[in-house]
């Protein structure tokens, strides 16, 4: 049995990559602080008290390994942008439904662990998932139109 893999070249936009990035974890700092960071703690079984404990901690550390986890996410999210663009027309409708599928495929059943396991509450993996889908879809369009 001979495998052929065949490479094709991908241009990747790093300033789109990065923009999508750090849309991402303004997103995240908007939907876990003024828009629901109060129910996040309720049902993460977090206090103020230790949010401040971690904050004091390793927040500057904690914030930074996020972006990089978020950056890796938008580039990879752009290789499949990429890959699409060498099949077809990339428009932000198409950002939009592979950042969909993606979450749907990858990210929304990932986070049921936290339910399943960890014995955590519904509507926190609710909470949770629909800002990765968010998240995905709003990266998706931004590396789209930027291919």
């Amino acid at each position: 049995i001979i495998l052929e893999v065949k490479t094709m070249e991908l241009t990747i936009n790093y300033i789109a990559v990065f923009v999508a990035g750090l849309v991402s974890m303004v997103l995240g700092a908007l939907w876990y602080g003024p828009v629901f960071g109060k129910t996040w703690m309720k049902l993460s079984g977090m206090t103020q008290k230790d949010l401040e404990a971690e904050k004091k901690k390793s927040m500057a550390l904690s914030y930074g390994l996020n972006f990089v986890g978020v950056l890796i996410t938008a580039y990879v999210l752009a290789h499949f942008l990429e890959i699409i663009e060498t099949v077809g027309n990339t428009s932000w409708e198409t950002g939009l439904v592979t950042g969909f599928w993606i979450w749907l495929g990858f990210a929304a059943p990932l986070q049921l662990s936290s339910v399943l396991w960890e014995n955590k509450p519904w509507t926190l993996w609710i909470l949770n998932t629909v800002y990765s889908l968010l998240s995905f879809v709003v990266m998706g369009v931004i590396l789209a139109v930027w291919i």
